[in-house]
């Protein structure tokens, strides 16, 4: 059956945009060769993507032409502002950036953890409302939060998480009550880390894999075929609480001591180090990922001990994923396994070759603990652009 005109006229526009987005500044004449379209069709949904706001002439092609061919069109990147948030225990960041992704501002808040809820929550919203004014935003579009702790992916919340502080729910109904204008989107902080991987760093061009998450906690995001996957409760990839050897007790239900996180977590890492008679001073990143990086730049044999033996605990974890999901490509992500580089991510490598007949490559992160942000922002700008791409009435892809 074909499409209706007007269905017709939204997924021409929506290509536009798309592709505009994509390759920057393009002409009618260039639109219609991406496009394919014909040049009458091209001209009307450039009349209509001008009269709604959402392009403009930014400047003409080619320095001897001139006239309407020349004109080169291009998204009218203040149309919405979009704000990032990545929520840690100790502290929140945020940056504000235009409808095209273009970071216009990044800022961060500490937050103790003997901080009560209201204050901190108070402390995290005005840090985002001092971001957005700073970047000369009147509203926000699209919040995008990554956060650590479960999504319930039914109403799309963050549910309640043993350890984890309270200001970290509250924020989310705060926000959206102190911009009422703005949608507030909270996504699980490792979730947002391999989309941003998967997006803008070492897993490009994959459509299956898991990232490790590697920082104070530890967690796996799991990609199949190009979907992330949430899980029947939004709980796949809590590999903290994965029974391994090597531990002295076993995880409970409220409780991942005893589990891989008790191998990989930040203080586990700090621990080892200590082991091995590797201690690190106050510095600009965790002390985990700060002794694994200067393990990475020793020559000497003690480091090299500390990160053999932090290979045999990760490539545990690691085995375990590769048993059950056979993705093919396993991220080191976080702060460690930045740090750790392809010096960590060999070891692990070849540890997991030789337990499991599975071939697997596994890759360091190139994003690190930005990547939370990073993918916080992509999730918000996906959004913002598919419903400003969106024509009204026209069913978004969000609503199948």
């Amino acid at each position: 059956m074909p499409a209706s005109p007007s269905t017709a006229r939204a997924i021409n526009d929506r290509l536009a945009l798309r592709l505009l987005q994509q390759e920057g500044p393009l002409t009618a004449g260039q639109l219609k060769q991406l496009t394919g379209l014909s040049r009458p069709t091209v001209a009307d949904l450039v009349e209509r993507l001008t009269t709604s706001g959402l392009i403009t002439v930014v400047g003409e092609s080619g320095e001897q032409r001139r006239g309407p061919n020349a004109r080169l069109y291009g998204i009218v990147a203040d149309r919405a502002h979009l704000a990032a948030l990545d929520v840690r225990t100790e502290g929140v960041r945020v940056t504000v950036s235009d409808l095209l992704g273009r970071e216009l501002t990044r800022a961060s808040v500490p937050i103790g953890g003997d901080t009560g809820t209201g204050p901190a929550v108070e402390q995290a919203v005005a840090l985002v409302e001092r971001a957005a004014k700073e970047a000369g935003a009147e509203e926000l579009h699209t919040v995008g939060i990554g956060a650590p702790g479960l999504i319930d992916p039914v109403t799309g919340e963050l549910r309640g998480s043993t350890g984890l502080p309270e200001w970290h729910r509250r924020l989310v109904a705060a926000l959206q009550e102190r911009l009422p204008r703005a949608r507030v989107i909270v996504e699980n902080e490792t979730n947002l880390a391999a989309l941003a991987e998967q997006r803008d760093g070492v897993a490009r061009g994959r459509d299956t894999f898991v990232l490790l998450w590697l920082g104070h906690g530890t967690g796996a995001a799991v990609v199949l075929d190009g979907a992330l996957r949430r899980g029947a409760s939004g709980g796949t990839g809590e590999i903290g609480f994965l029974p391994v050897p090597g531990t002295s007790a076993l995880p409970s239900a409220t409780d991942c001591e005893g589990g891989f996180h008790s191998l990989a977590g930040a203080a586990a890492v700090v621990q080892l180090a200590g082991e091995h008679g590797l201690s690190g001073v106050a510095g600009r990143e965790p002390a985990a990922a700060e002794l694994v990086r200067g393990a990475v730049a020793s020559d000497a044999s003690p480091a090299a001990r500390f990160l053999d033996a932090l290979a045999d605990r990760l490539a545990i974890g690691a085995a375990s994923v590769v048993a059950v999901l056979d993705p093919g490509c396993v991220v080191l992500g976080g702060e460690v396994g930045q740090a750790g580089g392809e010096a960590l991510a060999a070891r692990v490598a070849e540890r997991v070759g030789r337990m499991s007949p599975l071939h697997t490559e596994v890759r360091a992160s190139t994003l690190g603990g930005a990547a939370v942000l990073r993918g916080a922002l992509l999730t918000a700008r996906d959004r913002a652009q598919d419903e400003l791409f969106t024509p009204p009435g026209t069913p978004s892809r969000d609503s199948h």
